[in-house]
């Protein structure tokens, strides 16, 4: 009986400490995460492109071969569009919500002609769309977004120094801005 009880009350202390140590530790994480770090660059509906050195808040491409662009985005208001084409081997994105929870990703492969036409909106904006504009839909990849801020990452493919042009041009080209209804 004796061991049964030091177990428990070892196991409940070191919850207790665990516990502690996390509640202290988390004023450390907070505002680490990636849709904290890109408000702080007040860029909304345009692509920051992110060169191969870390920048002040540590956003950096991180592979030799891809070069990355992010974008923040509110559909709180209005849906955003995604446009970008250009020659690049290989292209995808991604967005996320303000919680940095993946909503939808795609590349290159799947899309129509291979550029990227998306609109991100809420549930409600995209009926209003589909109702006033059903020709949208075989043009466009329609997102929903479950939350009204987020952020999309832009990456495209430069394999060899002969496509990097061609990767900076896509990404300074590409747009990410509201998305005027007709």
């Amino acid at each position: 009986m004796r061991p049964a009880l030091f177990a428990i009350a070892t196991g409940l202390l070191g919850a207790a400490v665990l516990h502690l140590i996390i509640i202290l530790a988390l004023p450390a994480f907070t505002g680490l995460d990636a849709y904290t770090r890109l408000s702080s660059y007040e860029n909304e509906d345009q692509f920051l492109i992110f060169s191969d050195k870390r920048d002040e808040m540590g956003f950096s491409n991180g592979d030799p071969y891809l070069r990355t662009a992010a974008c923040l985005i509110s559909v709180e208001q209005q849906p955003v569009h995604l446009l970008a084409e250009g020659n690049v081997p290989f292209w995808s994105f991604s967005v996320y919500d303000s919680s940095s929870n993946e909503v939808f990703s795609m590349n290159d492969r799947s899309a129509t002609g291979g550029e990227l036409d998306a609109i991100i909106a809420s549930p409600a904006q995209l009926a209003a769309i589909r109702k006033s504009n059903p020709d949208v839909i075989s043009q466009s990849v329609l997102i929903e977004m479950p939350r009204p801020e987020g952020y999309v990452v832009l990456r495209t493919l430069a394999p060899s120094q002969s496509y990097d042009k061609a990767a900076q041009d896509f990404l300074a080209d590409a747009s990410c801005e509201s998305f005027e209804q007709e």
